[in-house]
């Protein structure tokens, strides 16, 4: 089914974290192109930083945040708000990127006329036109369901799409302030949003030493912010009485974090946000996948599972079982390449 191009259009995409919003930059930048202006808005979460990753995004003209956490969203009041906001920009059309009939229901409330959607359950009855998800597409990665609403559509996408637009000027001003320090630069992964997904204080203080010894780099350590700061101080503290550095950049923002990572050499971490950020900066990364599936929709991701192991998914709980030895043995072959 092919689309006329569009005045306004909305995309919801209400899933939280930052890798979340990142898996979706693909489809974004399509949608964009469906637009008479090549301009969407953007209706996310607040926990997806969308504002700090995707507020240069030449595609995007404004992004409206989603408070359901805030409770300004959420109940009969919240949802009347919602509608409020949404009437009031008077949309054409919205992409609803999320199983859920809430979305659809106050997209219909709020007068948008084209409303698209997966179709799944309930929320079939507040899209209009006939084009829906095939049933088997349901508990399909968030992904593949929003790769196949697009295939429905005839929307395409291009290499480009998922290419992360960073605000040059973050980038300068990280240059600026560590010009000091030796480059090349390996970020280190070290957050986590569960504790099964984390690889550990020892694995990754051995992990720097080693990097230094190698004359890899310098090892930069990010996270998720200030839960973050007793590990990176934990590791930091072990590689240095070894007699090594580091940059302890834990206490960055997201989207200093993210320009930090564009101006490293490579990055290895945990299964997290900023795994897929790097992907989508169009850096290498050595993902370390023990108790999440492994992620295949970059060719700038590289898994790595358990010693042995030919896959995981979330009841693998194995990230004890990826080595230090392995992750320095995959990183010098990717290196090298």
């Amino acid at each position: 089914m092919k689309l006329a191009p569009s005045e306004r259009t909305l995309i919801v995409q209400p899933l939280p974290g930052i890798g979340d919003m990142i898996w979706h930059l693909p489809h974004i930048h399509a949608i964009a192109r469906t637009t008479s202006e090549g301009l969407i808005d953007l209706l996310a979460k607040p926990r997806s930083r969308a504002d700090q990753l995707l507020g240069t995004d030449p595609t995007i003209r404004r992004i409206l945040w989603l408070e359901r956490d805030s409770s300004r969203h959420s109940g009969l009041t919240g949802t009347i708000r919602l509608v409020t906001l949404l009437r009031q920009a008077r949309y054409q059309r919205v992409w609803i990127l999320h199983d859920s009939a809430r979305y659809a229901l106050v997209a219909r409330l709020a007068g948008i006329p084209e409303r698209i959607g997966y179709g799944f359950g309930a929320q079939g009855f507040w899209l209009k036109g006939p084009t829906r998800l095939p049933r088997q597409h349901r508990r399909a990665h968030p992904i593949a369901k929003a790769d196949a609403l697009l295939e429905l559509y005839d929307v395409a996408r291009t290499d480009d799409d998922g290419h992360l637009h960073l605000d040059p000027q973050h980038r300068e001003r990280i240059q600026h302030r560590f010009a000091h320090l030796p480059q090349p630069w390996i970020t280190l992964g070290i957050g986590s949003s569960e504790s099964w997904k984390q690889w550990g204080e020892r694995n990754f203080a051995e992990l720097a030493i080693k990097i230094v010894q190698r004359g890899w780099g310098l090892p930069v350590l990010i996270g998720g912010g200030p839960r973050e700061a007793a590990l990176a101080n934990s590791i930091a503290n072990q590689v240095q009485a070894a007699g090594a550095n580091l940059l302890n950049g834990v206490d960055l923002t997201v989207a200093e974090t993210a320009a930090l990572i564009s101006c490293s050499r490579f990055y290895i971490g945990n299964d997290t946000g900023f795994l897929n950020v790097a992907a989508a900066l169009g850096i290498h990364a050595l993902g370390l996948f023990g108790s999440s599936p492994p992620l295949s929709h970059s060719p700038f991701i590289h898994v790595l599972l358990p010693d042995g192991e030919q896959s995981c998914d979330y009841s693998s709980r194995n990230m004890a079982g990826i080595s230090v030895d392995a992750v320095l043995r995959r990183a010098a072959i990717l290196l090298a390449d």
